[in-house]
């Protein structure tokens, strides 16, 4: 690498000098600014080339997966590609034409012979936004595109965007579910007397939205939503069956669902229908909702759902069963989540449990429907709660005689309607996506926000940026198709996914040849793909050989084959290659390797040497294991020219003194001889007592302690210490001890001075 920086310099030179006569004549100012502009490409021709060798020496991930295949190779990352070219390696394994794009470029492959695929996005199906139209209502278009192609290479997002534009004139369907406990009475009388008023202004809805009368289609369910034949919930007298109501009411039959009327635009019929209903009475004040609301989800043909907005209102005054409640009256079967309607009426009530709320959820929202729940204010809170578990759903407080029920709808309405929220089928394995929501006025969302879009009006248009990213190929190697729609909205995205899962030389196999040892293995991208029961480099070795070939992989008769490090191919240690390519496994059986010697200062071998089959080959003047004993003794001379001041022996450049009174860089400093407390006395009392102190004391460290019981004892320490007792110019005493650790000079000092006591005269007067 060194060579190719200087080749590099040199170019530059060559070049510049080749220019460099027009340069001579336009005088010594443009000669100065050119010989700048030399030196500028030379430093700039050594970064780069250094710098590519930095890259390097980082390590490749795909160096790092020891592909053996090209279809391997491109699995690993986007980053990886293959070198197909026959001639690239000589005695490497397979693995090694697998590299980052740039490696391989600096290893000599030819562009044309590196395998490098990539991902790409077909629109299929991209129909415009629906403008009004309203002669045709049956096939509008609110979401773009409708149909897409996406080619996944692994670890390659692909990113597409997906609009919504609310559209006008949206078809919609309304379903009325109502509890007809005794207890609705009052609620069941005033839907008589609104059901007309209900018509009409929700005719006027669609009239804001531009609707004609031919396309506002409502159903009606009334049900009663009772277990019959649950002796915890209903009386099953025969009598009381008939005629379930107490005090002569008049009042229908016991039953636990019916379907009253389809799907129509025939509105007097659904006010006719509304008005010959009656309220029916059950013991039990919980009633069979969720069973209700699951045969409406369910049996779409039986109902007459369009592929429209779909509207369930359910009206009611009581809480709900759900999954478990029937198995105290003897139900343990759980729902099927099926249609079980017969002459529209449920007849398993009997039979399944409640379902479950999660059971619910998914019903509702694999048939688009978007639930409206009217309840009474006692109830509020326990339909909230349910809320929050189902999307696209609203909580609208019923009045005890359902009064305001047509605004409850309306205002429902216009709230569900005016959300967006994403969402898509379940993935393949090992595929992923994310989204980022670009709304009203340039609000961005990301993450989970980035499913959604709030306060949409009619023609407001919004953008989803969806990445779909596959981190494998799947088994089976066959194409998936994901679905992505908005929540509530019959409308979706079909996204078709194709997975690269090989290259394109894998299309030019040569089956039988020659190289591959006389026709055992096909050459594809490069390489001998070996026929069953064929291995080796070229299919060399039959696998009936290999336990017998294993052999010659084991040092020593072990049973590490190549130590852990590599593989046997045909007898022969093919050592792995690291991720950092400067890290190399090597010998016969990959026992050897260098970069698993010692270390000093958290560097290979203390930076004084190479690693070679983990063991230090130190550079002259060091030695050690790693390698981080200098073994030049100059800077062991004390100033008198001696070795450490002939007090001790020098070792790795460092002083060992032998005389433990001594210490020092060269065993110069004795803290405990006599002297030592009248050397340093002056400082000690200088940086302690006089406030600022004028004297260089920089030298020695003063620990201030507050009293002479507190000063370190020679017992309790593992280095010299020298007690010392000095007395100031008024003559106080001041207590200090000094020592010496880790080179450093310390003062430990008590803060108080111990000066004598004032003898004080009696005086008399006369």
């Amino acid at each position: 690498m060194a060579g190719s920086s200087m080749e590099a310099g040199e170019q530059i030179l060559r070049t510049v000098d080749d220019s460099g006569s027009a340069t001579e004549r336009d005088g010594e100012a443009a000669d100065c600014i050119t010989k700048m502009d030399l030196w500028l490409l030379i430093i700039t021709a050594l970064s780069v080339v250094l710098g590519g060798s930095c890259a390097q020496q980082e390590g490749s991930i795909c160096i790092k997966a020891n592909a053996r295949t090209c279809g391997e190779c491109i699995e690993v990352s986007e980053t990886c590609g293959w070198c197909s070219d026959r001639d690239f390696l000589s005695y490497e394994p397979n693995s090694a034409r697998c590299d980052d794009i740039e490696s391989l470029k600096n290893r000599r492959c030819k562009k044309v012979s590196i395998e490098n695929p990539r991902g790409k996005i077909t629109i299929v199906k991209n129909k415009p936004f629906t403008v009004l139209q309203r002669s045709n209502h049956d096939d509008m278009t609110q979401i773009q595109p409708q149909k897409l192609t996406l080619t996944l290479r692994s670890g390659e997002p692909q990113s597409f965007d997906l609009k919504f534009k609310r559209a006008e004139d949206y078809p919609i369907d309304l379903y009325y579910l109502m509890d007809l406990s005794s207890s609705m009475k009052d609620n069941l009388e005033n839907l008589k007397i609104l059901s007309a008023q209900l018509v009409t202004e929700m005719l006027k809805i669609t009239s804001d939205f531009k609707i004609g009368e031919d396309i506002l289609q409502l159903i009606e369910w009334i049900i009663n939503t009772r277990k019959p034949v649950m002796f915890e919930y209903a009386s099953s007298t025969a009598a009381r069956l008939i005629s379930p109501c107490s005090d002569n009411k008049n009042c229908t039959s016991s039953f636990s669902f019916k379907n009253i009327l389809k799907l129509t635009n025939e509105f007097d019929k659904f006010i006719r229908l509304t008005n010959q209903q009656q309220i029916s009475e059950n013991l039990n004040t919980l009633g069979g909702d969720f069973d209700a609301i699951m045969q409406v989800a369910v049996c779409e043909e039986q109902i007459g759902w369009r592929n429209v907005t779909r509207l369930l209102v359910f009206a009611t005054d009581a809480d709900f069963h759900f999954a478990g409640n029937s198995t105290r009256g003897g139900t343990f079967l759980p729902s099927d989540g099926k249609c079980h309607l017969e002459n529209n009426t449920y007849t398993m009530s009997h039979y399944y449990d409640y379902p479950s709320i999660a059971h619910l959820v998914e019903k509702l929202n694999e048939h688009n429907i978007q639930i409206i729940f009217a309840v009474t204010q006692e109830f509020q809170p326990v339909y909230k709660e349910l809320k929050n578990l189902i999307p696209k759903s609203a909580v609208g407080t019923l009045s005890s005689d359902s009064s305001n029920v047509i605004k409850l709808i309306i205002d429902a309405y216009n709230s569900l309607s005016s959300d967006v929220i994403l969402e898509n089928s379940k993935l393949p394995e090992g595929v992923s996506i994310s989204y980022k929501s670009i709304c009203k006025n340039g609000v961005e969302g990301m993450g989970e926000n980035g499913r959604k879009c709030v306060n949409i009006s009619v023609g407001d248009e919004v953008t989803f940026k969806i990445s779909i990213t596959s981190q494998k190929c799947p088994s089976h190697g066959k194409s998936e198709t994901i679905t992505i729609k908005p929540l509530g909205f019959t409308e979706e995205v079909e996204v078709v996914l194709n997975f690269i899962c090989d290259c394109q030389c894998a299309a030019h196999r040569e089956p039988n040849i020659q190289e591959c040892s006389d026709g055992h293995g096909t050459f594809e991208c490069g390489i001998c793909k070996c026929d069953d029961g064929r291995i080796g480099p070229f299919c060399e070795c039959s696998v009936d050989e290999v336990e017998s070939l294993d052999a010659n992989c084991r040092k020593d008769n072990g049973t590490d084959i190549c130590s852990n490090n590599g593989d046997c191919v045909c007898g022969i240690c093919e050592c792995k290659k690291r991720e950092n390519p400067a890290e190399i496994y090597s010998g016969k059986y990959c026992e050897c390797d260098n970069f698993n010697c010692d270390r000093s200062g958290n560097k290979l071998c203390g930076g004084h040497g190479r690693c070679e089959c983990r063991k230090c080959i130190c550079d002259p003047d060091y030695t050690g294991s790693a390698c981080d004993c200098l073994l030049d003794a100059s800077t062991c001379l004390a100033k008198n020219g001696q070795i450490c001041n002939d007090r001790g022996y020098c070792e790795c450049g460092i002083c060992r003194c032998t005389d433990p009174k001594f210490q020092g860089p060269t065993c110069e400093i004795c803290p405990t001889c006599p002297g030592v407390c009248t050397e340093h006395r002056d400082c000690a009392y200088c940086v302690t007592f006089e406030k600022p102190c004028q004297k260089n004391c920089s030298y020695l460290t003063i620990k201030p302690v507050k009293a002479r019981e507190d000063l370190p004892q020679p017992t309790d320490q593992s280095f010299p210490l020298a007690h010392c007792k000095e007395r100031d110019v008024n003559d106080c005493w001041f207590y200090y001890a000094y020592t010496i650790r880790n080179f450093t000079q310390e003062a430990f000092v008590v803060e108080k001075l111990d000066c004598p006591s004032e003898e004080i005269w009696p005086a008399f007067w006369y």
